[in-house]
């Protein structure tokens, strides 16, 4: 499908990869892995076209289609969630208005027996055929389906992109690729604004759905279930291996040990041959065995090891000034967006010193309350910033904030000021982007490295409140674990904005839970706030869990806040207003839940079982012996009819689970 032949990309002296040959076949599920900077972006970029090589070729076939999601976007505000999304099937749209054109130009003429509305009426027949082909009236169903399986309600459709945060209109856009059923995918950590549900449903899309597929994720559990191939970019070259990745996994391992052995036999026989050449260079009798000796040395080709990224930057925010005694007074603060209420009622005091988590599903207001914070969108309520607060603000789409014609050192050297400019290189090396690296242009880097530079940009001001915004998002585990102990070093008062229980695990001391425009404070570390609520994960945690059992008659303090909560919820009518929802009514709307969730896992094992079936089925058929197997032949329809059917089935299923759980 695409051929890739002798490709080289140079950003500096020396290259970021070269002589790479490989070919994405129709169906091939690949993952893209290497360490952070070794230029799995650049090669997707490359693969659609915004990206030339230093050299090489990329050859695709002209029908064939490619849909690309990069880490970084900029993203349309000026529509509704529906009419965005229904641009991904603008061939389809136009094609109806031609169609519709047509008819009404029928129905107008009166020439039945002319030459020209026989040539007319053969157009529209042509054209309403491929109209058919391409899904026909389809689409809009089709447009609903994607939306709530990537976590948007059906009350959502009508609102404009822009009350939507970051992550929400990443969404959208991963909503109109996937819709433009592309023959060759491109996924460039499409995970990272997506909660589990949504993330299984996605998994499940690109099970069923997809063609071709060429991926790059941290998340190891979403690449091991979606691929069946892994290209790693290392030392400057490509290896691959037809295998998922939990397997390349251990063959990398004992390549990396094949790689070692054979390092050490080279070095050892260069050493010895050194050594030969040091002791007799001078004696004549020995003049003929030295100069095979040297050239031998001349031919040997060094063995290279995969590099192993030990690197890992260095990170201590500066001292700040002493804030007043609560930076952030909250009263009764209310955001809307029109007639669409993202929280109300939201009253708390975080102390100086303190840091807490803003935890919640996307889009139920965590960025937007930290825009009010910083002051940049208006609300209503009182909203007090304590005296002399300084705000360090890390937000979602820091990275697209980069100019990117600038370079990693152009870009701190604008901000930095007094002694700080005698310390760039310092700093840059700390983070990583030391030596010939600071010259690279933001343009060519990765969304883990433009993180880590955003970062930087965050020190060169001393702050006594930082707000981070899914710091976490870009960077691999050894730098989360750096920002950790840098957070928990921090003299002033942080908010962070995560889902990450691992990285809030012993650095929060409060959560505050967003959820039906209420924000709930949680005192407490983040496995406190999860033993509350009875989950193992945040995600878990957001949704409707079973209360806790009674002990007798006294219930903890916290589960008397779980029930009160539950009871006050507001739970949607027919009309679309809200009512109070007693614990009985919760239990009763749980277990239909429960029930609507058991039929989704027993309609994908079936699909399961059947997709098994027909892969055994085609190994069957292209045995020439089968190749006149009437009964296989039909076996292979029926289970074929059949799975089509049960998908069919599984997409209703999924579409009253999110109903129910709306």
């Amino acid at each position: 499908m695409i051929s890739i032949e002798g490709l080289k990309v140079e950003f500096g002296v020396k290259p970021l990869f070269t002589d790479v040959s490989f070919v994405i076949n129709p169906n091939d599920r690949i993952a893209l892995v290497g360490k952070n900077g070794a230029g799995k972006s650049t090669m997707l970029k490359i693969l659609c076209g915004l990206q030339k090589p230093t050299a090489g070729t990329v050859s695709i076939p002209n029908d064939c289609t490619i849909g690309y999601l990069p880490q970084v976007m900029k993203i349309s505000d000026d529509t509704t969630v529906r009419e965005e999304t229904r641009k991904a099937f603008a061939d389809t749209t136009k094609l109806q208005a031609r169609l519709e054109k047509m008819q009404q130009e029928m129905a107008d003429r009166t020439d039945y027996e002319s030459d020209s509305y026989a040539k007319l009426i053969e157009t529209f027949t042509q054209e309403h055929e491929r109209f058919m082909m391409m899904g026909g009236e389809n689409y809009e169903a089709e447009m609903e389906r994607t939306l709530v399986g990537l976590g948007f309600t059906r009350d959502d459709f009508d609102r404009p992109t822009k009350e939507f945060s970051g992550g929400w209109r990443m969404r959208i856009e991963l909503a109109k690729i996937l819709l433009r059923h592309p023959d060759v995918l491109l996924l460039d950590e499409p995970t990272i604004h997506l909660d589990i549900v949504r993330i299984q449903w996605l998994v499940q899309f690109l099970q069923q759905s997809a063609k071709a597929v060429v991926l790059v994720s941290h998340d190891r559990a979403f690449i091991n279930n979606v691929t069946n191939r892994t290209l790693e970019i290392t030392c400057g070259h490509v290896e691959d291996y037809r295998v998922k990745y939990d397997e390349y996994v251990v063959l990398r391992k004992e390549r990396r040990e094949q790689q070692l052995r054979a390092y050490e036999n080279q070095q050892k026989e260069i050493a010895d041959t050194k050594a030969f050449i040091e002791r007799f260079r001078y004696q004549a009798t020995k003049a003929v065995q030295v100069q095979q000796r040297i050239r031998q040395l001349e031919k040997i080709v060094p063995i290279e090891v995969d590099e192993v990224d030990n690197s890992a930057m260095h990170l201590k925010f500066p001292p700040c000034l002493r804030s007043g005694d609560y930076p952030v007074i909250c009263d009764d603060v209310r955001k809307d967006y029109g007639t669409h209420t993202i929280f109300d009622h939201v009253t708390f005091t975080i102390k100086r010193g303190e840091k807490v988590a803003f935890v919640g599903k996307n889009g139920e207001g965590k960025s937007t309350l930290v825009k009010c914070i910083m002051g940049e969108i208006p609300f209503t309520g009182k909203l007090k910033i304590g005296h002399n607060v300084q705000i360090g603000y890390f937000a979602q789409n820091q990275a697209q904030l980069l100019d990117e014609n600038k370079t990693i050192y152009q870009t701190i050297d604008d901000v930095a000021t007094g002694e700080m400019r005698l310390k760039i290189n310092d700093l840059l090396g700390a983070f990583m982007f030391g030596g010939e690296t600071s010259e690279k242009y933001v343009k060519v880097l990765s969304g883990g490295e433009r993180s880590r530079l955003a970062m930087i940009r965050l020190l060169l001001e001393p702050v006594n409140l930082l707000i981070l915004d899914e710091p976490t998002n870009h960077l691999d585990m050894p730098s989360k674990d750096v920002l950790k102990e840098a957070i928990k070093a921090f003299d002033g008062t942080a908010i962070i904005v995560s889902h990450d229980r691992e990285f809030l695990d012993g650095l929060v001391s409060k959560v505050y839970e967003f959820g039906g425009g209420k924000v709930v404070e949680h005192l407490g570390g983040i496995y406190d706030y999860l033993r509350a609520h009875h989950a193992e994960t945040i995600e878990e945690s957001l949704t409707p869990n079973p209360s806790p059992k009674e002990d007798g008659n006294e219930m903890s303090h916290n589960s008397e806040a779980q029930k009160e909560k539950v009871q006050s919820s507001p739970l949607p009518n027919g009309d679309g207003q809200g009512s109070e929802i007693s614990y009985e009514q919760r239990k009763a709307l749980r277990k239909k839940i429960s029930k609507a969730e058991k039929a989704v896992k027993e309609s994908e094992k079936k699909i399961a079982t059947m997709e098994a079936r027909i892969k055994e089925l085609d190994k069957l058929l292209m045995d020439p012996k089968n190749a006149s197997n009437m009964e296989l032949v039909t076996e292979y329809t029926s289970v074929k009819t059949a799975l089509d059917a049960e998908n069919d089935h599984w997409f209703e299923l999924s579409a009253q689970l999110e109903e129910l759980k709306q």
